[in-house]
């Protein structure tokens, strides 16, 4: 994974005071109070991968136990450690995050059961709300990613084949408002 060289570091956020994060569309929360989306911490990192692998187990049942297992190691000594992390936190537990090099998103996970409650929405627009135009890859075969990305917003770059899996990705973009 190449070095991050974003364009500007995001805001943290608190939902009682930021809406457009989508924060307010929760479902079965406490309250609003209880969340907000801040930056990674070293104190993260099991929950991370935790949310990482449910996450990918629902979402890509097709991958092998091998290939997740070698892409959890990455996870932790490559991809945390040179990634901009952001994480969503319920509370005091780590329920979601996003992961991004520059413009790239590189990951963006929820735990299984609280997706669809705007968790994955509030991520996605804190990022775009700072970097605009965002890109991603996602599985062919992960219909719960590409119905997400679907009703964001994204549209298709192209196809290409990941190469350690065979498998076909899908190179998605988001194309947010330009700053002047």
């Amino acid at each position: 994974m190449a070095s991050v060289a974003s364009k500007r570091s995001l805001p943290s956020v608190r939902p009682s005071s930021v809406s457009r994060y989508s924060l307010s569309g929760l479902t079965g929360w406490k309250s609003q109070m209880d969340s907000q989306v801040r930056r990674y911490q070293p104190a993260d990192e099991d929950s991370i991968v935790a949310i990482w692998r449910a996450a990918s187990q629902s979402a890509h049942p097709f991958l092998s136990a091998a290939f997740l297992t070698q892409e959890e190691r990455k996870i932790r000594e490559v991809y945390l450690p040179n990634a901009e992390t952001w994480v969503f936190v319920q509370g005091a537990a780590v329920v979601g995050f996003i992961a991004l090099l520059g413009d790239e998103v590189g990951a963006v996970f929820v735990h299984p059961e609280l997706q669809r409650s705007g968790i994955g929405r509030a991520l996605m627009d804190m990022v775009v709300g700072v970097r605009g135009t965002v890109f991603l890859d996602v599985f062919k075969a992960n219909r719960i990613g590409r119905s997400f990305y679907d009703r964001y917003g994204f549209t298709l770059e192209r196809e290409h084949v990941h190469h350690e899996t065979g498998q076909p990705l899908l190179r998605l973009c988001y194309r947010g408002l330009v700053e002047w």
